[in-house]
């Protein structure tokens, strides 16, 4: 029996509400459905938008399943029903959206994640502000904290992306016209999120994000297809780094070019050279890419024999479309040696690659060290050995057999060995063997006596080429080793540059393994890289991460795997990697496993740091039930038992005095235990505030009930603007705020709370003259079950400030201490004004709040 194919997931993904995303998918169902397809309806939220209730007829709809959660009833997507059903394709809105509490999955994209397994094909929809890693960008723009989010991952994942994309004139007229939301919250929304700067805003990081997802599939595309010449969808601009002091000019001169065109890309490149010809500052290179990652570009590193070829495989690669290069530190008289990098790249580059040589300070200064021979000699280097050292002597013996007189026996023999060393210099061991050969034939026909004979008449001609031999050879094959011995060397400084990388790497504590594993392909040159883990020894694989296309699941199915732990492998696909790349490689596993065990050893630390917390917040629990707590509790026990002892008679006054002290009690009772319960809220994420517009002074009065009149002198301006706040949690920041400076000011000394706005905030500052706090404790009196100072045992179990600020940071607001002019403490409590604040976010559906 054949595995299930998984279902293909489309979604339609837009800047903001309303531009038409859930039409979109309505109208494709119904294309769909007139080819023939099985569609079907599992989840789509209308919002009482006539043309979205229009298309839904003519599409059948699966019944959703009802939910009771806190006594309120609600209706969610009914996913058994839809697995039973089994269509070919289902429409599923909202794919950021949480299920109600009591749901199979706890986010609706965990619900299509099942369809999809089960071989159904799924359309969804979703907004950029919800997803995941863009929740501080669009709260920065809008001012709203998005709280439905779903990971940028399960998006990327989609089979298909489509971004349904509108003016933000175009949405406002929409929305005016009374197509989007009701009329009466056209004006809020219209005045809030959906002012044309956060629409405009909103469209460039959808543009962008879908951009650069195009760009994933483009890249994909030309690998799968093999397309290595370069497509200018996109500004690409490649810096090529020698290692040289030039480098940050150059990579200032290609943020510059980027500046230009929207979007441009900058990739910093460093070709780990194996030819010897350069030496590269790690100093330099650090600071480089330290001044790269600060441009929005990234930095790569490379193995390449040959720079040239190397920078353009690689460039081409990325779909560059520029590279910048520096002009040549080398003197004048080095240019004999070759045309030079810059050059060389600029003649094969091709018609698809613009290059740019910036002139720098360092140009034509050399480099300050001496060069030493290449280790590749090359095709072109070997095929000049051997006409040097064969056709060479031949051409020799010619042109000295045609001087008269002849340079005589022993200049002839020198000359020959003059050649039979170019020919070692030019191609190594070999053609200098065979001029050595040839030339030591030629010596004995024309130049030792008889002449044009192949006998010698002399013994000591006979030892002169003998000794010619073996010096030819000798010579020969110092220089071989010399290249080889060269070759290593320079391979070896090579392999010590990555390892360095690597290690760099190490010491920031580098924890993104889709950038390493991506390091490790562009290094050994290869197509994909994974990251494999099996959870016992001979346990089925599972692939942590990946780059690349189709990257491998099993080792087996890899061209190089190498083991990275126990349990753990790296696996390439691409080519087979030689033998001495394999350290380099191992060092890599060892690196990713590392980055791996990391990770977990910071998620465990959260888990226990979360363990340790909720330890000490049940500890101090402990504690305060049985203090403070029991404190209230048996004086509302003594005062109660009072009056119903029938032994004694109470006058009028006595048990208004204790009917006085159990009010007390309860209220103090009450107040504790609303901490409490508040405090738990806080700790597990449970308080969901309802941003609204506010005034606060219709707020501070009610929040002061529990204090006395006269402790409270009141500053609140009329004038002052509407602040975007839910006005229960509010009220109860402001009161626990003006209780905790009233318990700590002197008998007599009123606590002045005053208002006032600044720019587009709203500060509420509560003054007491109280002993005040030092500087190191101003933090800390905001922790749970904190109390400063001496206070006595039964004011308070320490939640006053904490519930306060955590209630003012669910709000968007701040709360801090500070301190009061000649003595005391100041709260600060700062929200934000409701101008450019929504007074509820339309476009999430309602949240389940405690």
């Amino acid at each position: 029996m054949g595995v299930m194919a998984r279902g293909t997931l489309r979604i339609y993904l837009g800047a903001a509400p309303g531009v038409g995303k859930t039409c979109a998918m309505l109208s494709e169902a119904h294309r769909r459905a007139e080819r023939g397809t099985d569609v079907v309806v599992g989840f789509v939220e209308s919002h009482g938008r006539p043309r979205t209730e229009v298309l839904l007829h003519g599409l059948e709809v699966v019944p959703r399943r009802g939910i009771t959660h806190r006594g309120a009833a609600f209706t969610e997507m009914d996913l058994d029903a839809v697995l039973a059903r089994r269509p070919a394709v289902a429409l599923v809105d909202e794919l950021a959206h949480t299920n109600v509490p009591g749901s199979r999955n706890a986010k609706r994209w965990q619900d299509v994640d099942e369809l999809l397994d089960a071989g159904i094909d799924v359309v969804s929809t979703v907004n950029i502000q919800h997803l995941e890693s863009l929740g501080d960008v669009v709260e920065a723009i809008t001012g709203v904290r998005q709280r439905e989010t779903v990971p940028d991952e399960v998006v990327r994942r989609a089979d298909q992306i489509e971004l349904v994309d509108m003016s933000p004139e175009a949405l406002r007229r929409r929305m005016a016209h009374g197509n989007v939301y009701s009329a009466d919250r056209i004006d809020a929304a219209l005045s809030n999120y959906f002012r044309p700067g956060n629409l405009t805003a909103l469209r460039e990081l959808a543009l962008l994000w879908t951009a650069d997802r195009v760009d994933e599939y483009l890249q994909r595309y030309r690998a799968d297809h093999g397309i290595s010449s370069t497509w200018q969808a996109r500004e690409r601009i490649v810096v090529g780094l020698s290692g040289g002091p030039e480098g940050s000019t150059l990579i200032r001169r290609a943020a510059r070019i980027a500046a230009k065109g929207s979007g441009s890309e900058i990739l910093a490149l460093y070709v780990a050279r194996s030819d010897g010809l350069t030496s590269a500052s790690p100093k330099e290179l650090a600071v480089q890419r330290t001044l790269v990652e600060d441009l929005g570009g990234t930095f790569h590193s490379v193995i390449g024999d040959d720079v040239p070829t190397a920078l353009l495989e690689f460039a081409r690669g990325v779909n560059a479309t520029q590279i910048v290069l520096g002009a040549s530190r080398r003197r004048a008289w080095q240019y004999v040696l070759g045309p030079g990098i810059g050059a060389t790249v600029a003649r094969e580059s091709g018609p698809d690659l613009d290059v740019h040589i910036v002139t720098h300070e360092h140009a034509a200064k050399g480099r300050g060290l001496p060069m030493t021979r290449g280790a590749s000699l090359g095709r072109s280097r070997v095929v000049a050995g051997w006409l040097t050292g064969t056709a060479g002597p031949a051409l020799l013996a010619l042109a000295l057999t045609a001087a008269a007189p002849g340079p005589g026996f022993a200049n002839a023999m020198l000359l020959f060995l003059t050649l039979t060393v170019a020919a070692a210099l030019l191609g190594g061991l070999l053609p200098a063997l065979a001029s050595a050969v040839v030339g030591s034939l030629l010596l004995n026909y024309f130049f030792a006596p008889p002449v044009r004979t192949w006998t010698v008449a002399q013994p000591e001609n006979i030892l002169a080429i003998a000794v010619f031999v073996v010096v030819g050879s000798s010579v020969a094959s110092v220089v071989d080793l010399a290249a080889r011995r060269t070759q290593q060397t320079a391979r070896l400084r090579a392999e010590a540059e990555i390892l360095s990388f690597l290690a760099g790497s190490v010491l920031r504590g580098e924890t993104a393994l889709p950038a390493l594993l991506e390091r490790v392909r562009e290094t050994f040159g290869m197509d994909s890289v994974a990251l494999l883990e099996r959870t016992e020894d001979r346990g089925r694989w599972t692939r942590v991460a990946g780059v690349g296309p189709d990257p491998a699941a099993r080792p087996d199915e890899a061209d190089v795997d190498v083991p990275a732990g126990d349990r753990t492998a790296l696996a390439l696909r691409g080519r087979v990697l030689p033998a001495e790349d394999r350290r380099v490689l191992g060092a890599f596993a060892a690196q990713a496993a590392v980055v791996l065990e990391r990770r977990r050893l910071v998620d465990e630390a959260e888990r226990a740091r979360r363990l340790e917390e909720g330890n000490r917040i049940r500890t101090a629990l402990l504690a305060a039930v049985s203090h403070d707590l029991r404190s209230p509790l048996a004086a509302v026990k003594a005062s109660v038992s009072s009056l119903r002892s029938g032994d004694v008679a109470w006058s009028p006054e006595d048990e208004a005095e204790l009917l006085a002290a159990i009010e007390e009690g309860a209220d103090r009772l009450d107040h504790l235990v609303g901490n409490l319960l508040d405090m738990s809220r806080l700790q597990t994420g449970a308080v969901t505030p309802l941003l609204r517009e506010t005034a606060p002074d219709e707020v501070v009065p009610p929040a002061l009930k529990g204090v006395p009149a006269h402790r409270v002198l009141l500053d609140i301006p009329e004038t002052l603007p509407m602040v975007a706040a839910d006005r229960g949690l509010l009220e109860r920041a402001v009161a626990n705020i003006v209780e905790n400076a009233v318990q700590y000011s002197p008998d007599g000394e009123q606590v002045l709370l005053a208002a006032s706005a600044l720019g587009d905030r709203v500060e509420l500052r509560v003054v007491d003259r109280g002993p005040g706090v030092p500087d190191a404790a101003k933090e800390q009196i905001f922790e749970p079950f904190q109390r400063h100072g001496d206070a006595p045992r039964g004011n308070g179990v320490g939640l006053g400030l904490a519930v306060a600020r955590g209630f003012t940071e669910a709000m968007g607001g701040t709360l801090a201490a500070e301190d009061t002019p000649g003595g005391g403490l100041t709260m600060v409590l700062t929200l934000n004004a409701a101008a450019g604040r929504p007074a509820a976010r339309p476009d999430l559906p309602t949240e389940v709040t405690t």
